[in-house]
């Protein structure tokens, strides 16, 4: 099932290639997929989302919403901050934008059916010649992470910490889905905001705890304007 929700086109998010001189990005993409164990047309995004996982150059991440919960089945994943994230989204507008299952997010701007490989490929392609920082992270002795991010130039982005849970399989037992056994990659099951960064060269400390969350076995960091603004860059620690 799909739920798409119009809102206006606030502004038409272009896809610009690098100009001559720029370098392309150095850290890898960021593709949030926006999904639903409650969704019949989900299972072939969430299973998209598993192949793009295992690529390097992309950072995957799975936040199941909580809008479809009312049909007969509970998702046992879900979270409202995957849904006001998402709906904040479509109120901004662009490419793609609305409220509906499953739809993927490439760098927290552009959006397109969740399975439609064809044209997130195509995003991602875009994305990847954008200027970005660089980012270098090494562990603490208390197993903390010490993230250093340099790019010339003044920015405004919140660090964020998400811990993910790298493979949960459900077997779900009602709804559109029932009786069904699906696999979720790169599951967010925790956000931490760190601190926030101006540009040019810095340094932020991860305290050990945002490293040991329960469930998680993976973590990403994100740099994001806004609250629900641009993706600046994105990698695994």
């Amino acid at each position: 099932m799909r739920l798409v929700v119009l809102v206006p086109a606030l502004l038409a998010l272009s896809v610009e290639a690098a100009s001559p001189g720029t370098t392309t990005r150095m850290t890898p993409v960021a593709v949030e997929l926006f999904t639903s164990q409650g969704c019949s047309s989900c299972p072939p995004a969430d299973a998209l989302i598993e192949k793009l996982a295992k690529e390097p150059n992309i950072v995957a991440i799975t936040r199941p919403v909580t809008y479809w919960d009312s049909l007969g089945w509970k998702d046992t994943l879900a979270r409202e901050m995957n849904t006001i994230l998402q709906r904040s989204y479509a109120a901004r507008g662009g490419e793609g934008s609305g409220v509906y299952t499953p739809q993927a997010v490439v760098q927290g701007q552009m959006a397109a059916v969740g399975s439609s490989e064809g044209k997130l490929r195509r995003l991602i392609a875009a994305e990847k010649q954008r200027p970005g920082p660089s980012i270098s992270a090494r562990a603490t002795p208390d197993g903390g992470r010490i993230v250093v991010i340099d790019q010339p130039g003044k920015a405004n982005a919140t660090m964020l910490v998400l811990a993910l849970k790298s493979d949960a399989i459900v077997r779900i037992g009602a709804g559109e889905n029932g009786g069904r056994v699906v696999r979720y990659t790169n599951v967010v099951v925790a956000e931490n905001d760190v601190g926030r960064w101006f540009g040019g060269n810095a340094t932020f400390t991860v305290p050990a705890r945002l490293m040991k969350q329960p469930g998680a076995d993976r973590y990403v960091i994100l740099f994001r304007e806004g609250s629900a603004g641009r993706i600046v860059a994105a990698r695994y620690i």
